[in-house]
């Protein structure tokens, strides 16, 4: 079972840097990885149309948390705590800002088999924890196969305004945003 790996916060995973390199990726306690996500988290919820579908709506569920490629690490070891998703290179010179790397979950069963639940051993504690409960709301219309009717595209739409208005609600320009663009980048 995956939970117990979570269990085991200590422990260390060898991994290949290249050749013949060998280096260990320490795991994070779990109330550590609730309040990082608390403060850099990001559940997101896309519906489009998309005429391969039966009901010509796709309707996407995605956790991430973007950082400056330079914290990449800590990434690493909240995926290697967490033992699921990928972590993706961005990069945004156009905008003239620092290279950045994504921790991303994006397959239904690892966010309702292993990221909900880690979530509700762990609760979030700030402004977060309201954005999560829409979001868990959402996969369990996933996983009851509602978002394949109209009814359940109509609630999954409903949920993801609350989101989203959740998140306009909470947003502001801050001095992280403004220390990720280069000395060219706009707004400096």
């Amino acid at each position: 079972m995956r939970l117990q790996e979570v269990r085991r916060v200590h422990s260390t995973l060898s991994l290949s840097k290249g050749k013949g390199q060998i280096r260990s990726i320490k795991k994070l306690h779990p109330q550590y990885i609730a309040g990082f996500i608390d403060g850099e988290g990001c559940f997101w919820v896309s519906i489009c149309r998309d005429e391969a579908m039966k009901n010509k709506i796709f309707c996407r569920a995605e956790f991430s948390i973007e950082l400056r490629a330079d914290d990449r690490e800590i990434l690493e070891r909240i995926k290697e705590t967490l033992g699921c998703g990928k972590i993706y290179n961005c990069y945004y010179e156009r905008y003239g800002w620092y290279p950045h790397v994504k921790y991303k979950v994006s397959r239904l069963d690892e966010i309702s088999e292993i990221l909900i639940p880690f979530l509700q051993k762990h609760p979030l504690q700030a402004k977060k924890a309201e954005t999560f409960q829409y979001f868990k709301q959402i996969i369990q219309k996933r996983m009851n196969g509602e978002h394949l009717t109209k009814k359940g595209v109509k609630e999954i739409v409903k949920l993801q305004a609350k989101i989203r208005s959740l998140g306009k609600k909470h947003r502001s320009e801050t001095a992280r945003i403004r220390e990720n663009r280069t000395s060219s980048g706009v707004g400096r």
